[in-house]
C-alpha cells in the first residue's frame, strides 16, 4: 500500500524511512503500518528521532530526487530507509570497497548511494528480477555520473551469484547487501559469504520484520526464514555480527 505522509515530518525526509509498510521516521505511526513496531522500538519518540534525522542525514541531491520519485511509486514502502542507506555507503567507504553485491534493487536508491562512494573503477553488481523498478533509477544513476559503476543483472539473484562463483570471483567482493525475497535469505547469505573477502561485510536487511520475528506464525514462510537465519547468525563462527535496530532491522556480518 502507498505510505501516507508522517504527521510531523517534511515529505522529503519522511519518504524512504518507511520499510515494508512500517514507518517510523519519527517513531510515530501515522495511521498505517504495523503497531507491533512501536513495541519493538520503544525509544523511537517523535522529537528525538526527528532530531537524529535532522542532525545526521546528508543526502546527495540526486539521491533526494530519486527518493522523492520513489515516493510516488505504489510500492514505495519497500525502499531502504535513507538513514540506513547512508550507513551502508559509509561502511562501503570505510573498508575502501571496490566490488559490491546488492541483492534487491527496487528503484536503486541504495545502489546509487553505494555507487557514489565507490572509486571510479568500482562496481556494484545489482541483482533484481524486475527491470521496470530499476528503470526509474537508471536515468538518475546516469545524472549522478555513476552509471558505469552499476552492473545491473535482471535474473534470479541465485543465478547471478552462481555465475560469479563459477567465474572465479569467490572472495573478491568487499561488501554485500541482501534485501530480496526472505525465503531465499539463507541461500543468498551462504553464496555471498563465499564471494566476500575476509574482512568484508554482509548486511542483511529486514531482520526484525516489523516485530513478527518475536512470534513467527507457522504458515508465514518469510518470517520463519528470517528467524531461522537470525538464530543461525548468532552461532555462526565464520562471522562477527551486530544486529542494529535501524529501518526494519539490519544485521552486519563481518567475515572472519
Amino acid at each position: 500500500a502507498r505510505a501516507m505522509p508522517l504527521l510531523s515530518v517534511p515529505r522529503d525526509v519522511a519518504v524512504g524511512t518507511a520499510v515494508l509498510g512500517v514507518a517510523f521516521a519519527t517513531g510515530l505511526l501515522a495511521g498505517f503500518g504495523t503497531p507491533k513496531l512501536s513495541k519493538a522500538f520503544p525509544g523511537k519518540s517523535s522529537p528525538l528521532w526527528q532530531y537524529i534525522l535532522d542532525h545526521s542525514l546528508r543526502e546527495h541531491p540526486v539521491l533526494k530526487k530519486l527518493r522523492l520519485l520513489t515516493a510516488d511509486h505504489p510500492r514505495s514502502e519497500i525502499m531502504v530507509s535513507c538513514d540506513q542507506a547512508q550507513l551502508m555507503a559509509n561502511l562501503v567507504k570505510l573498508i575502501k570497497a571496490k566490488k559490491v553485491i546488492e541483492i534487491g534493487v527496487f528503484t536503486g536508491y541504495n545502489t546509487l548511494n553505494m555507487a557514489l562512494v565507490l572509486p571510479d573503477n568500482g562496481t556494484v553488481v545489482a541483482c533484481d528480477i524486475n527491470e521496470d523498478y530499476a528503470n526509474i533509477g537508471k536515468p538518475l544513476w546516469k545524472e549522478a555520473g555513476v552509471d558505469h559503476k552499476i552492473d545491473l543483472r535482471i535474473k534470479p539473484a541465485v543465478q547471478t551469484l552462481d555465475e560469479l562463483l563459477a567465474g572465479g570471483e569467490g572472495e573478491t567482493f568487499d561488501f554485500a547487501f541482501i534485501d530480496a525475497d526472505k525465503e531465499s535469505s539463507n541461500e543468498y547469505y551462504e553464496k555471498c559469504l563465499r564471494l566476500i573477502k575476509k574482512g568484508g561485510i554482509i548486511a542483511i536487511d529486514n531482520v526484525l520484520w516489523g516485530g513478527k520475528v518475536l512470534k513467527p506464525s507457522k504458515n508465514d514462510l518469510a518470517t520463519q526464514s528470517i528467524h531461522r537465519l537470525n538464530e543461525k547468525l548468532l552461532r555462526d563462527a565464520r562471522v562477527s555480527i551486530s544486529m542494529i535496530p535501524m529501518g526494519d532491522g539490519v544485521t552486519l556480518a563481518f567475515k572472519l
